[in-house]
């Protein structure tokens, strides 16, 4: 049975504080991210009525309630009468990233972690992201810069990006639903949006000075960011393209339109983890050589006794069918035997890195670019 969450509404009960905000312990209505495996999180809303329910055991939340974020609530199964623990975890944008229900394909931390460092995102940034999809980057963003006007195109992503911003309590996001690489950047009153609009006012300020473009065509778009983007400083953009054809295309649009110190760059992350290796000594390696040979040894003797009492058993119809064991395998640190849990104070160790076979956060090339559109007012 797959982990699910019975009576889960999307929407935390305590929204006048924002669930990504820090707190110390799990209280009631707050949304809390569940740890059940690495690849496995889910957003509950801890209510104290309902349960959560794994292939492993079900958990109640009037259990976690008044224990610390990062706490381990733990079960004794009915069946095989074992612990089943997870992890009740604070939700951050890095833990949303993983756990978040996929309208689209998402920016994973690696590369959010690296485009927000090239733009020098602060909290003094105004930033504009082109493509909200699933949100992922938006909470990103949220959580580091001064104000993110982000625009979605599609009708229904943009419903549900607007609610779950509500929810999470990102105050500091206007979303707009609009096609920028038709119909530019600028937010007007008449658009739908989530912006306040001062009084008298048809249209957004926006001057912001970093862009993000997760768009199929950001070449449409470059040539309109000229309105929105800050005068008199220097304005970076990341297009964000699964293809190197974009990134052709949009580098030729990008110097057309006066961007300068582009550049390319592919981001590809490994999972590095931290291990115990017993450590194993030249007696060690002629101990097993030993034990190979003992072992065959043993072997073609224990055939031969086998075969003999296979006779034996025929002569006298049976009786005496007991045949000899092999004795039993102690530990053996260069193949099978007895198991020795890592880090046994008994035996040697040293710390080594385990890295992943595979590289698999590589979802899409980025190419920066810089732009200063007044230079005159630069000191």
């Amino acid at each position: 049975m797959e982990e699910m969450e019975k009576g889960t509404n999307t929407s935390p009960m305590n929204s006048s504080i924002s669930p990504f905000s820090y707190r110390d312990t799990i209280q009631e209505g707050d949304l809390a991210l569940v740890w059940v495996s690495r690849d496995n999180i889910k957003p509950i809303i801890i209510d104290a009525k309902q349960m959560f329910n794994t292939r492993y055991g079900s958990f109640s939340h009037k259990s976690m309630i008044g224990k610390q974020y990062g706490s381990q609530i733990a079960i004794r199964t009915k069946g095989q009468n074992r612990f089943s623990f997870i992890h009740v975890m604070q939700p951050s944008p890095e833990l949303w990233t993983l756990s978040l229900p996929h309208r689209t394909q998402i920016v994973y931390t690696p590369d959010s972690s690296y485009i927000m460092q090239r733009l020098n995102c602060s909290p003094c940034s105004t930033v504009i992201e082109a493509g909200t999809g699933s949100g992922s980057f938006s909470h990103a963003f949220a959580r580091t810069v001064g104000h993110l006007y982000s625009y979605e195109f599609h009708s229904v992503r943009y419903e549900q990006a607007l609610q779950e911003f509500k929810n999470h309590g990102l105050s500091n996001i206007t979303l707009t639903h609009r096609d920028v690489c038709s119909d530019g950047f600028t937010v007007k009153k008449s658009d739908p949006t989530s912006h306040l609009f001062p009084e008298g006012a048809s249209q957004a300020t926006i001057n912001a000075n970093a862009v993000f473009l997760d768009l199929p065509a950001p070449w449409d778009a470059v040539p309109l960011l000229d309105e929105v983007i800050a005068k008199n400083q220097k304005v970076g953009v990341c297009c964000f393209s699964p293809c190197i054809e974009q990134v052709d295309k949009t580098i030729e649009v990008l110097e057309k339109c006066g961007w300068t110190e582009i550049q390319m760059v592919e981001i590809q992350g490994k999972q590095w983890e931290s291990r115990r290796q017993m450590v194993r000594t030249l007696d060690d390696a002629l101990e097993r050589l030993r034990d190979v040979k003992r072992r065959k040894q043993e072997g073609i003797e224990r055939r031969k006794q086998m075969y003999d009492a296979v006779l034996k058993d025929d002569e006298t119809d049976g009786e005496n069918s007991e045949r000899p064991q092999p004795p039993k395998t102690k530990f053996n640190p260069f193949g099978k035997g007895t198991r020795v849990r890592e880090g046994d104070a008994n035996y040697q160790w040293k710390q080594v890195t385990r890295v992943e076979p595979e590289i698999k956060s590589h979802t899409s090339f980025l190419t920066f670019a810089f732009k200063i559109v007044d230079k005159s007012k630069v000191c």
